[in-house]
């Protein structure tokens, strides 16, 4: 496994991080003995960064990783989330529910001080207002959390963000369907030494290529309950784009596919060929698939012919396609 560097002055991680949504069942139910044995293949192949939320799944997500961490004997740096639950959004942060917030985290994950505490997609006039930095920066000195970024839905917002002093990186959906960051925010993060971390790197699996306009997705799930954004931004589902379409891009994007790569190692090693990018946060179901997101470490940079055809299929058949913020 790569590493790279999380922020100037931040973790060295491997460059290829789990994704722990799906521990909190928002992908439909997932056991614990299997998020248990993904998290033991996942460190056994190098991955030493996790991403959470305390959201996800009512904390299931970060209780199951506070559960692993008890066992395991590698160090690994942990990212969690404030900002998205019922008690906060939209319009009820305070310095109390942030800190309420970090002390369950805390308690859940089994840790003293947090690595790492994101906002989770604040409103902008939040971030504008600026005083949740503040109260980020007073629990950064009083050893609650040893750095803090943000999760963002656009890059409005994460330019905002930037503007704040100690800020570590930015979490930000980034993948062959939402290439607008490649020129409007990876080089500005690039030159002020802020880590970017990406979710979503499959567009919730639809750039698996396995999925077929038939697929049908359990009730729990939020690619079922949330394909159009009835309950949070349809960013965060299939990357914006409607379902249907969004397989017929994938059979374009296969097109360009070389012979010996899936369209998973495609669309990671994708990401990773762009410098100011830290960290890939996929998701995994399995053992196996940990395994092989892992594995995209050591697989060779794109060709340059191929970079320009993916960028020209997102210009001239998806941007247009992209709903909701972004």
């Amino acid at each position: 496994m790569k590493t790279r560097q999380l922020g100037q002055d931040g973790y060295s991680i491997g460059e290829v991080g789990l994704g722990c949504w799906q521990f909190g069942g928002d992908f439909g139910d997932m056991q614990e003995k299997t998020a248990i044995s993904i998290m033991e293949t996942a460190v056994e192949n190098g991955i030493n960064f996790f991403d959470t939320a305390n959201v996800y799944g009512a904390g299931r997500s970060e209780n199951l990783i506070g559960q692993f961490l008890k066992q395991c004997s590698s160090p690994v740096t942990v990212a969690t989330k404030f900002g998205r639950g019922d008690d906060v959004y939209p319009d009820n942060y305070s310095e109390g529910t942030l800190r309420s917030s970090v002390e369950g985290s805390l308690k859940r994950l089994g840790a003293n001080r947090l690595d790492l505490l994101q906002l989770h997609c604040v409103p902008p006039e939040v971030l504008r207002r600026g005083e949740i930095f503040d109260w980020l920066r007073q629990l950064k000195q009083e050893s609650l959390i040893k750095e803090f970024g943000a999760s963002v839905e656009t890059v409005e917002e994460g330019l905002i963000c930037m503007e704040q002093d100690e800020l570590l990186c930015l979490q930000v959906i980034f993948n062959i369907f939402r290439q607008k960051l490649v020129s409007e925010l990876l080089p500005e993060a690039k030159s002020r030494g802020v880590g970017i971390i990406v979710r979503l790197p499959l567009a919730s699996g639809l750039l698996s290529g396995k999925f077929s306009k038939s697929t049908a997705f359990v009730k729990t799930d939020h690619r079922n309950y949330n394909r159009d954004g009835q309950f949070f931004n349809v960013g965060e589902t299939f990357a914006g784009l409607p379902f249907e379409n969004g397989i017929e891009l994938v059979e374009m994007i296969k097109g360009a596919l070389p012979e010996e790569m899936s369209m998973v190692q495609l669309a990671l090693r994708w990401i990773l060929d762009h410098d100011a990018v830290s960290v890939i946060i996929p998701g995994a179901s399995s053992p196996q698939q940990a395994k092989e997101n892992a594995a995209i470490s050591g697989i060779p940079p794109l060709s340059e012919n191929l970079h320009r055809v993916l960028s020209g299929i997102y210009r001239n058949s998806i941007h247009d396609q992209i709903r909701g913020p972004y």
